[in-house]
């Protein structure tokens, strides 16, 4: 990847990677089923030296390609598809390298099948200046196994009261800003930042964390039955809901763009339904843990079931299923949230939120939703590829169509391959996973980012 301070311009960067782990004479893909925006069929794909894509279709010709000598991976039964991209991950570096660091969870991503991916600014410091987005930026292009994207915060220090300076790092090629973790509680604040962010040379997406701190304080699970039961403090639906609704009546008075994150309440996916029948310039995101598991689960009081917004109702779950079929949810992206046992095995009112999610979001998209007919195969990649590419802004590089001449960013798995999710094989530091002992379809085989492969026969390569 290039030096940041010489592409300044995000729409035209391009991803270098280390070509140690392949060969300089490209690679044939045969018999898989392609499955991209374009449409669903079984082809070949060859893979040029350039790490582009040479030629789709059945029976290439290596040979008459220039590409006599590549390697040949069988991928029959498989599907090849553009490579996956999560715009919500926690990869803790910089200041919590020993819950995550950019190398370990770039491997996790990759092992996922993302070749891109946008981390979070709540790290330690905050990325809410130029200086720590080159940090990151530098550490992603040293050490990550997956095109690296920097999220900048809303504000200065994610406290709400400041807003941070979001043109230089939008010119160092940040594309979303959020104060994730913590929503923008001050109206006034919230409406600058949209006028602010639309007045900008590039456009940019303010991404919300929803949530009212006055009605979710002193929270750790959803308000309902099970928090009753257990005499746990509870974070009501309202807390979400109020804070899209004001957003949505923002982004209307603003003209501003604002995706909606890990939205969890069948009152929030209402709401985005109609600010977008409305033709308001919103879009929004789903996490696998709000389509797959309930606040029943907290019955065990075990820590790795708490998360931010927390798990809800299976009235919920269905609601966040149907925003995913009626295209309400445009993303499905992980939330990946990794935290040390020594910090997430605390009591549950004192364990921190989150959970882990690179390694089992793919699977638990074909399992949860595609086998029960909920989504097409196409339009599950859709919400984990093309659609948060454009949320992200680097629909120009990834998610990109597999044709002759695209970028190589690449995913192929197996939708019908069982496996046990064992949190001791996971390539995280940490270990926080709630889908363990959990049997999942759908495996990732190879990744590909220009046209290296970052994971080969479901092994990192590096």
């Amino acid at each position: 990847m290039p030096d940041p301070d010489r592409e300044p311009n995000n729409r035209s960067r391009k991803v270098d990677v280390d070509n140690s782990t392949s060969t300089s004479s490209g690679w044939i893909l045969r018999g898989g089923r392609v499955v991209d925006r374009s449409g669903d069929r079984v082809a070949d794909v060859a893979i040029a030296a350039d790490g582009t894509v040479a030629a789709v279709g059945l029976d290439l010709d290596a040979a008459g390609l220039g590409l006599a000598d590549a390697p040949v991976l069988d991928v029959t039964g498989c599907i090849v598809a553009p490579g996956l991209v999560d715009i919500h991950t926690h990869l803790r570096e910089p200041g919590r390298e020993e819950a995550e660091t950019i190398e370990s969870g770039s491997r996790a991503a990759a092992l996922g099948g993302f070749t891109a991916i946008v981390a979070m600014p709540n790290t330690e410091p905050t990325i809410d200046s130029a200086a720590v987005v080159r940090q990151v930026q530098s550490a992603g292009m040293a050490a990550g196994l997956c095109d690296v994207r920097v999220s900048g915060a809303i504000t200065v220090g994610r406290e709400g009261k400041a807003l941070s300076p979001m043109a230089e790092m939008a010119d160092l090629g940040v594309r979303m800003f959020t104060d994730d973790g913590c929503g923008v509680q001050d109206d006034r604040l919230m409406r600058r930042a949209l006028e602010y962010s639309s007045g900008l040379s590039v456009p940019v997406t303010l991404a919300q964390h929803c949530e009212v701190e006055a009605l979710s304080e002193g929270g750790h699970m959803h308000e309902g039955e099970w928090s009753s039961r257990l005499g746990i403090p509870g974070i009501p639906a309202e807390a979400e809901e109020l804070m899209v609704f004001r957003d949505i009546a923002l982004a209307r008075l603003t003209g501003a763009r604002v995706h909606f994150q890990h939205l969890s309440t069948a009152g929030a996916v209402e709401l985005v339904r109609q600010a977008k029948a409305r033709g308001l310039p919103v879009t929004s995101e789903a996490t696998p843990h709000h389509f797959t598991l309930t606040h029943a689960e907290v019955a065990s009081y075990d820590p790795v079931f708490k998360v931010n917004p927390p798990l809800r109702t299976a009235d919920d779950v269905a609601a966040v299923k149907a925003g995913l079929a009626d295209g309400t949810i445009d993303a499905i992206a992980t939330d990946h949230a990794p935290h040390t046992a020594e910090v997430k095995e605390a009591p549950f009112d004192h364990a921190p939120c989150g959970m882990l999610g690179l390694e089992t979001a793919l699977a638990l998209g074909v399992t949860e939703l595609v086998e029960p007919g909920i989504l097409t195969m196409t339009q599950l990649l859709a919400a984990m590829s093309w659609q948060p590419a454009e949320i992200a802004g680097i629909a120009d590089i990834h998610g990109l169509p597999i044709e002759t001449g695209s970028p190589a960013h690449l995913v192929v798995f197996d939708p019908t391959e069982e496996w046990t999710v064992d949190p001791s094989e996971l390539a995280s530091l940490s270990a926080n996973t709630p889908y363990a002992g959990r049997t999942l379809r759908g495996k990732v085989r190879h990744t590909m980012l220009c046209g290296v492969p970052t994971v080969l026969d479901g092994k990192a390569q590096r």
